[in-house]
């Protein structure tokens, strides 16, 4: 059947303006493809931006997922985990699209998409370790990182299929690649010295010419139609279009862009902002703890705290430990404020886990092991400690002016004025003096009934009274004296030993 097929195919062939119907497309084709727009800093922001994108475009029943970096690299361990996280993604193909650069760690983490398409002219690669020293200037990493990093981006490459030596050229500015063919197969690839040596068929394999762009003293960086020569990505394509019609996707291209919950992050880890929120959550918790009861100050500084932690969560640097100490902290200083009153260690200790969860949720590492992660950690702590300044200064202006400043003057629980008393009179209408308006008098002993912080309720003999303490917190159950009466507020003091 099929010599009898052939010819008359052929024939077809031939024939001017006839086409194959039965032919099949080259390539897969896709249904519905996904465009995720990555540009900017490789950071553990714009990592969680890429994984909430993922996310959606898988919700969204995309079998094609696009990438298309612009990018001059960044943070190694956030390139390092997003390739990992593409070279494990099996729900979609995955293409990374280069219309101008992916350089360092961007083209790190390019090295885990299934495909690797490019503008003719984009560069990809340069994605050498470099650390920032003390002087401020940037220096190679050292060898136990140039070696951690060229053995993962040599399993990235090998797990899609494309030559480990120039992916290992790329961060290793010795490497040098040469371009090897197969005598006995004719398959052509590239290898290093060291590979031709280490390879049990080191005959079969004939060496060629170096590839130019690995000599040493440069790591690899190549552009995108050189890129398709040394096989390290799949075609070359002008613009979107191409791109698509390359991947023949019958439906529209669903291009994804940072939207308004990404805008928000952004803006919300900024470091002015950042200080903003802490000024303004700390300011409002001093106003809860002057009034009582939950009022605007307590629901304000949650906004404030929960919009850090938030902005954190999505951004990347934070996790459950920050939280869990910044709330602890809360707790502590609770502790101290009505249970122990005073400034001792549970004090103490609130204030350090609010320091270190605010500080540790800023950062993506939990102790510093670059110059380049303390200069990450001096940044958080200036935040910090400029927000603690303001806010000191801030509660002294607040102490001072409290009851003037409008909305705030609200807040405060003024006592009556002495001529209030004037309604306590004696048998013959004359009003009594304020001290003989209450069953009780100035040197007169009593318990509380209640803590005192500072205001409260006390029995003296069989009667309840209502009393403020002299600045001092008083448990329920200590012995009191009565020292001053003014009005109808009762002033008590604390007494140790009854005599």
């Amino acid at each position: 059947m099929k010599q009898t097929l052939y010819p008359i195919a052929l024939l077809f062939a031939l024939l001017p303006g006839v086409t194959l119907l039965a032919q099949e497309p080259e390539g897969r084709r896709f249904g519905k493809a996904v465009l995720i727009r990555f540009e900017g800093v490789v950071s553990p922001r714009t990592e969680q931006f890429l994984y909430r994108k993922l996310d959606q475009a898988r919700e969204s029943g995309a079998d094609l997922v696009i990438i298309e970096i612009d990018s001059p690299g960044g943070y190694l361990e956030s390139s390092l985990d997003i390739a990992t996280k593409l070279r494990d993604l099996d729900w979609a193909h995955t293409v990374a699209w280069v219309p101008d650069e992916a350089l360092s760690g961007a083209a790190i983490f390019a090295l885990g998409c299934d495909d690797i398409v490019m503008q003719p002219r984009a560069r990809i690669g340069d994605a050498g370790p470099i650390f920032q020293g003390q002087d401020a200037l940037f220096r190679h990493a050292p060898e136990k990182i140039r070696s951690d990093l060229a053995r993962r981006v040599r399993d990235l490459a090998e797990a899609k299929a494309r030559p480990p030596a120039l992916a290992e050229a790329m961060v290793d500015m010795d490497l040098e690649v040469f371009r090897v063919t197969n005598k006995d197969t004719g398959e052509e690839t590239f290898k290093s010295d060291s590979e031709l040596v280490s390879d049990r068929n080191v005959q079969a394999w004939e060496k060629g010419e170096l590839v130019l762009e690995s000599q040493k003293g440069r790591f690899l960086e190549i552009n995108g139609e050189r890129a398709v020569e040394l096989k390290m990505a799949k075609a070359t394509a002008e613009n979107r279009e191409q791109l698509v019609e390359l991947y023949q996707v019958r439906e529209p291209l669903i291009v994804m862009q940072p939207g308004g919950v990404d805008t928000a992050v952004y803006v919300l880890n900024l470091p002015i902002v950042t200080g903003l929120l802490f000024v303004v959550g700390l300011v409002a918790l001093y106003v809860e703890f002057s009034a009582p009861g939950i009022s605007v100050g307590g629901l304000l500084a949650g906004l404030c705290f929960t919009l850090f932690f938030w902005s954190r969560f999505l951004g990347g640097p934070a996790g459950w430990l920050e939280v869990i100490l910044f709330l602890g902290g809360l707790v502590f200083l609770g502790i101290e404020l009505f249970v122990f009153p005073g400034f001792g260690v549970a004090g103490i200790t609130g204030l350090l886990m609010l320091l270190a969860g605010v500080v540790l949720a800023s950062q993506s590492h939990l102790f510093p092991e670059s110059p380049r992660a303390l200069a990450q950690l001096g940044n958080s702590l200036i935040v910090v400690l400029a927000s603690g300044g303001v806010f000191v200064g801030a509660v002294i202006m607040l102490s001072r002016y409290y009851g003037s400043i409008p909305l705030f003057n609200r807040l405060i629980l003024e006592a009556p004025q002495v001529t209030d008393v004037t309604e306590d009179v004696d048998q013959e209408g004359k009003p009594l003096p304020p001290s003989q308006a209450f069953p009780v008098g100035v040197g007169d002993w009593g318990v509380a009934e209640s803590p005192l912080r500072p205001a409260g309720k006390a029995m003296f003999g069989e009667q309840f009274v209502d009393v403020v303490t002299d600045g001092s917190f008083v448990d329920a159950g200590s012995q009191v004296q009565i020292i001053q009466i003014s009005g109808n507020r009762i002033v008590v003091r604390e007494i140790e030993d009854k005599v």
